[in-house]
């Protein structure tokens, strides 16, 4: 099930809402966002719920283990029990790590090092049928957030199945991220207020989202299709290949910010506080700055469990960056394609370290922008093509063959307004919004209600991105959803 599509608007939120909100208290409100997560996730591949159970359950266990030698390490007095007492407690989160990572391991990676081996050793070594569950990617970062959070000290054991569950498999964050950590969201669990104002700006960030996803990305996806996805891309011409990866670079972030906009506001509905995934990464002046503002989740993840643990900027900082840059790619695929595209950046990350950042930082900033712009859209050249053989003769085109085409033509007479208003509009960043809002409500509460900017904010603007947003869902059957396959 996704988020942008009728049975999912008309049927299985408002049924979420009327029993959630019907119920008492607390316990029996997130039993029911359990349930109702266990449906949303089961409604597409109900088999994959069973290994996302057995994942969550594991690590559960393997927790409670980790807190009993912690604790043991903590209580005693004598120095040889409590070193015993450390080395159980590694062993333990070792242990549950490794039964965390397993399953992505053989789901995502398995076949890709089979194929590769193959390869290598001259075998044809596949496996057969073996299909990705969705969002298992997501959620086994979030498990191990918990492992090592509780090992580090700093959050608390989850000592109910059920709640901790219901961390693992919380519907709107599930399938497309943010990537919640546990000590953020743990205090929420079974402590979080309700209100009609909270409710409301819940809302209206589903509905931003859902705009986002159904009027941006899905009409960029067309031009990607019409131009990049053609299978001759070898006659493609140069304005073909520039205007559609100015597409797939507004319909990747539109898409996937469009998910993490919805999951934040339908967190907010049911009383939770998720961090923000994306501030207008496209406003950038340095690589560096982009991967402060793209995917906040994912970048601070690798930095706090994989940089930092490794050495980060005190010792091997090369190698550090390089096996982060390297995981980063590879986490978003297994395909060679994503391992280039995140040593791609490397490169540029590297380069800005050594020299470039200090001479962008001291040029006007617009200079900095420039230079994004054929770093972004090289990178995402990579990103989309998975058959390097395509992307070789994508590249090709793009230096040797001619720039000018009919067919490119006539796309951009009738893309070019639409890309510039997509454009436009990733420049906006959601904190900046909320920003303003907040100043103007600074007057009285009387006074805000009855004023231009809630009727505007709350009444006006929502009912419209509904509308239009239907009726796009509606008229057309085009709805790809990218990020399904991380």
């Amino acid at each position: 099930m996704v988020f942008a599509s009728f049975i999912f608007i008309f049927f299985f939120l408002p049924a979420c809402l009327a029993v959630y909100y019907l119920l008492p208290d607390i316990r029996s409100k997130n039993r029911a966002l359990l349930i109702f997560s266990f449906i949303f996730y089961a409604w597409g591949e109900p088999i994959w719920i069973l290994q996302m159970l057995l994942s969550g359950t594991l690590v559960w266990f393997s927790g409670l283990k980790l807190e009993l030698w912690l604790n043991r390490r903590s209580r005693s007095q004598n120095r040889r029990a409590a070193a015993q007492a450390e080395k159980k407690a590694k062993q333990v989160l070792y242990l549950g790590l490794t039964l965390a990572l397993i399953p992505l391991l053989i789901f995502k990676y398995l076949s890709f090092v089979l194929e590769n081996l193959g390869l290598l050793f001259g075998a044809a070594w596949t496996i057969p049928g073996l299909s990705l569950p969705i969002g298992i990617s997501f959620y086994t970062f979030q498990l191990i957030t918990y492992l090592v959070d509780l090992y580090r000290n700093e959050t608390e054991v989850q000592r109910s199945l059920a709640d901790f569950l219901l961390y693992e498999s919380f519907f709107p964050q599930l399938i497309a991220g943010p990537i919640v950590r546990y000590r953020d969201i743990a205090a929420q669990i079974n402590y979080r207020k309700h209100s009609v104002e909270t409710f409301l700006f819940g809302f209206q960030r589903f509905l931003i989202g859902l705009s986002k996803k159904v009027l941006i990305a899905n009409y960029a996806g067309k031009l990607v299709a019409a131009s990049l996805d053609l299978e001759q891309v070898a006659s493609l011409s140069g304005l073909e290949i520039l205007l559609g990866t100015i597409a797939f670079a507004i319909q990747i972030y539109f898409d996937f910010s469009a998910y993490s906009d919805m999951a934040i506001g339908l967190a907010q509905i049911f009383g939770f506080r998720l961090r923000e995934n994306f501030t207008a990464p496209y406003r950038s002046a340095s690589v560096t700055e982009f991967w402060r503002r793209w995917h906040i989740s994912l970048g601070s993840f690798f930095r706090d469990y994989v940089y930092i643990p490794l050495g980060g900027n005190r010792r091997h900082q090369f190698l550090n960056l390089s096996i982060v840059w390297f995981l980063t790619g590879l986490w978003h695929g297994a395909s060679w394609n994503f391992i280039l595209w995140g040593l791609y950046y490397l490169c540029f990350l590297l380069l800005e370290k050594s020299f470039l950042l200090r001479a962008l930082d001291r040029l006007p900033r617009f200079v900095g922008r420039i230079y994004m712009i054929p770093v972004t859209l090289g990178g995402w050249l990579l990103f989309k093509f998975t058959d390097l053989k395509l992307l070789g003769q994508v590249l090709k085109q793009v230096f040797s063959g001619p720039f000018l085409s009919l067919s490119g033509t006539l796309l951009f007479r009738k893309y070019a307004l639409f890309l510039l208003i997509a454009v436009l509009l990733s420049q906006i960043s959601w904190p900046e919004i909320q920003a303003f809002l907040a100043r103007r409500k600074a007057r009285s509460k009387l006074q805000y209600l009855a004023s231009t900017d809630y009727i505007l904010s709350f009444i006006v603007l929502p009912l419209l991105l509904l509308v239009l947003s239907l009726a796009a869902l509606a008229a057309d059957s085009f709805n790809p959803f990218l990020y399904f396959r991380f």
